[in-house]
């Protein structure tokens, strides 16, 4: 079955087209972010594809916040054995209580903990927190410095904070850039396909077929990265996703 492939923003919400040789439109919203992702018949364009989303996004909407409402597994309680992912790769966690700060480290594929045996589970998330913080601190700046030469542009600011629906944003007026602090947890090349992807939003505010060429041009395998970043959950959710099949009259 041969497919082609956009990439559409609507009404806010950003949508990934694959168009088959199918006869109905189908519509999903899949976790953990409510990713939506659109199967179309080759016969309707992006025009076309963009009115029936527009004519469903009350369903859509609906089942986002669904996602976000979804139970998410029991908190962790930071206890040696639990997993935790770093960069792309899951770390079982070694807690040492010892006396002194809070502090993680990694030693070898295990995630260290040190801490008082006094801490709670709650300060110790918010330790793992603040660690994930410090990694994509170390890691963005020599990113967007490589992307600013190769793009020719600056970017004056960006900040890091946990983000319900996005991996990343952008403020085409500011030039100030968001990072979603879950992108600790995915591989590098994540990281950076979320970078160059918001920086290229300086040149196209939509995901048009300008933001694509754009795309192909500057990072070739962006899909695969995508693809890649929304492979797996944050966390393992009770909610598998849900689609919605439509008679496609257009």
């Amino acid at each position: 079955m041969s497919t082609a492939s956009a990439y559409l923003t609507v009404r806010g919400i950003d949508v990934d087209v694959i168009y088959k040789d199918i006869k109905n439109l189908h519509i999903g919203v899949y976790p953990p972010l409510g990713r939506v992702r659109v199967a179309a018949p080759k016969r309707l364009d992006d025009n076309q594809v963009r009115l029936a989303i527009i004519q469903r996004l009350p369903w859509i909407k609906r089942q986002r916040e669904q996602l976000k409402a979804a139970p998410r597994q029991t908190e962790r309680e930071m206890v040696t054995g639990e997993s935790h992912y770093v960069w792309g790769l899951r770390r079982r966690l070694k807690v040492v209580e010892r006396p002194g700060r809070t502090h993680f480290e990694v030693d070898g594929d295990r995630l260290v903990l040190y801490t008082p045996s006094s801490a709670t589970a709650e300060k110790r998330r918010t330790a793992l927190d603040q660690w994930y913080r410090q990694q994509l601190r170390e890691s963005i700046p020599n990113i967007i410095e490589i992307w600013e030469q190769k793009l020719e542009v600056s970017v004056p600011q960006w900040t890091i904070r946990r983000m319900k629906t996005k991996w990343g944003s952008c403020n085409r007026e500011t030039r100030h850039l968001w990072f979603n602090v879950e992108l600790a947890k995915k591989h590098p090349d994540c990281l950076e396909y979320i970078v160059v992807h918001e920086m290229i939003h300086y040149f196209e505010r939509n995901h048009g077929e300008r933001f694509t060429k754009l795309m192909n041009k500057q990072l070739p395998d962006w899909r695969a990265r995508r693809d890649n970043l929304n492979s797996n959950p944050l966390r393992h959710e009770t909610w598998d996703g849900v689609t919605m099949s439509l008679e496609s009259s257009l």
